[in-house]
């Protein structure tokens, strides 16, 4: 099935803002169980603060990057399929992180600085995606 390139732009960034959404809420959560386990704890807004400092970072060193490339590749294609709005390596890295990060959370439960952890990572990666999500909607296909 033949789209095009916005189509395929747009499949991109809703599964971007999904991920950083999803990763949020979950590091919410990991926070919560947190809290209960050892409530008014420093680490929790400084758990908040850490994943924000490192997100901002991986914005600018990484997720802007990967971005871009994506959508340069996407502006490529000559007759774009719905399935190509990541590359089948993509797709592939996504199931691992989502296996791996679904494990090491369920491993973190009840332990505190697990959780804390776990916490810091889901919301620095949540940042990052949200934060370079502007990338798809100022990066204009170039002229032929």
């Amino acid at each position: 099935m033949t789209v095009t390139t916005n189509q395929l732009k747009l499949l991109a960034a809703l599964l971007w803002y999904s991920g950083g959404f999803i990763l949020f809420f979950k590091g919410r959560s990991l926070l919560m169980e947190a809290d209960a386990l050892i409530p008014d704890s420093r680490w929790f807004w400084l758990a908040i603060l850490i994943g924000i400092l490192v997100g901002l970072l991986k914005i600018v060193f990484i997720f802007r990057k990967v971005c871009r490339k994506n959508l340069m590749r996407i502006y490529a294609l000559s007759e774009p399929k719905i399935w190509q709005f990541y590359r089948t390596g993509f797709f592939i890295f996504l199931i691992c992180m989502l296996v791996l990060g679904s494990s090491l959370s369920y491993s973190a439960h009840g332990n505190f600085p697990f959780l804390i952890c776990m916490a810091i990572v889901d919301f620095s990666l949540s940042v990052a995606l949200l934060g370079s999500s502007y990338v798809f909607w100022i990066c204009k296909q170039p002229s032929h």
